[in-house]
């Protein structure tokens, strides 16, 4: 190891997310313990910073920082008498010697030769999005403990301060220790009922990234990325199940469209007026190949069947080729699987596609006591568009209106007050 000021810090920043998350996997799979973990492993990058630069940097980065993460672990819990009964019960004791902190290279070696890097992220992610814990604190952990985002940048994504998702997390650590959740992949015959919730949680990060739910902007870009990112790690991780692809390829194909979905000053576009050209043709053809595989496929549910759709969006080289009719049995079938108020939504818009704007009206009149759609932004946008073509103006301004009262971003917001303009012209 030569001497270089400069190389801890270049080879810290090379190491970047994927191996500091596998690290950090490892870590709370083996102490059990989120805390205890991050503790550890920031306390071996400080050390790491200060001994790489005077005696050079290990032949194997990451298994130097996890042996010292492991040693300076141990030695935390021997600092604590609840951990000390903690670390009793994890029989590890006797794995490490004490005094990482004091650093002989020699011994550092040895370890590192011998150190083993599992990657433990499946494992968390299942932890992470177990069904004891509430949807909020599945979502923190996962962003916290998966992605490449810090407290702050996690803040900024859901438009709340730092210190309010720092509380999130904490719960959410608290509720996991309290409860015995356990850590670890699932067995064979759970994986099958748990898998669904992970599928949850990344949908739900994706779904914040394309039409957030309060704040200045539209969309964020980078609750999009770190969706996509996730899933296409626990697709890694399982790809045997035809759900996870199925997701996969909803996401890219819905990312593809990014770009035209936002006018450049931040404004929603509709699907009908976006410019196609736009759409990233490299998502579209990997996201229509997974999903042509996956449609096929036993295991295909609700997500495959999105991506079905999204995929025959794609198809069209303009809204009017759309096949609308192939896209209103996808959601008759996705009725089915998921009969749930926004499904029964996107369902009569596609009706309306189909069979005329009267069609699409007497459906959604049918929805219109659901509570739950009284306060989600789309149902009213979707009935004022509708009761536009109808030539009910004034009912049109009306439904803009309470879609103006519901939860939503300014961006939005902005193109609700739009349309009312132009219908008052």
């Amino acid at each position: 190891m030569d001497p270089d000021p400069d190389a801890a810090a270049r080879v810290l920043s090379a190491i970047g997310e994927e191996d500091y998350g596998r690290l950090l996997a490892a870590l709370v799979t083996r102490f059990r313990d989120f805390d205890l973990a991050e503790e550890a492993l920031h306390d071996a990058v400080l050390r790491a910073v200060e001994t790489w630069s005077g005696r050079g940097v290990p032949e194997r980065p990451q298994a130097w920082l996890m042996a010292t993460a492991k040693n300076r672990a141990i030695d935390l819990i021997r600092s604590d008498e609840a951990r000390t009964r903690h670390l009793a019960r994890l029989r590890i004791e006797d794995e490490l010697r004490p005094g990482d902190h004091d650093d002989h290279a020699e011994r550092l070696g040895e370890e590192m030769d011998a150190a083993d890097l599992p990657d433990e992220r499946l494992g968390l992610f299942f932890t992470c999005s177990h069904p004891t814990l509430r949807e909020d604190e599945r979502i923190v952990l996962i962003l916290r403990f998966l992605s490449g985002l810090t407290t702050a940048e996690m803040a900024a994504g859901f438009l709340i301060e730092t210190a309010t998702m720092q509380q999130r997390i904490v719960r959410a650590k608290q509720r996991i220790l309290k409860t015995g959740i356990p850590f670890g992949r699932p067995a064979p015959d759970e994986l099958g009922n748990r898998l669904p919730g992970v599928l949850r949680v990344l949908y739900l990060i994706f779904t914040q990234g394309i039409n957030a739910t309060v704040g200045p902007e539209h969309t964020r870009v980078d609750l999009q990325h770190e969706a996509i990112r996730l899933t296409r790690l626990l697709v890694g991780y399982l790809p045997e199940q035809t759900e996870a692809r199925g997701l996969l390829a909803l996401l890219l194909l819905t990312r593809a469209r990014e770009t035209a979905r936002v006018t450049p000053d931040g404004r929603p576009v509709p699907l009908a007026e976006q410019d196609r050209s736009l759409w990233d043709s490299r998502l579209i053809a990997e996201g229509t190949g997974l999903v042509d595989v996956a449609a096929g496929e036993p295991g295909a549910g609700a997500f495959t069947i999105q991506a079905a759709i999204a995929a025959l969006h794609a198809d069209a080289a303009r809204f009017a080729d759309t096949d609308w009719k192939q896209i209103l049995v996808l959601y008759r079938m996705l009725s089915g699987l998921d009969p749930s108020p926004v499904v029964a939504l996107n369902t009569a818009i596609a009706l309306g596609q189909v069979s005329g704007p009267e069609a699409a009206m007497s459906t959604l009149d049918e929805l219109a006591h659901d509570p739950q759609l009284l306060r989600y932004r789309p149902f009213h946008i979707a009935r004022a568009i509708t009761l536009d073509e109808l030539g009910r103006t004034a009912e049109a301004e009306d439904a803009y209106a309470a879609g103006l009262e519901c939860p939503g971003n300014d961006a939005e917001s902005e193109y609700i007050t739009a349309r009312i303009t132009d219908l008052r012209r």
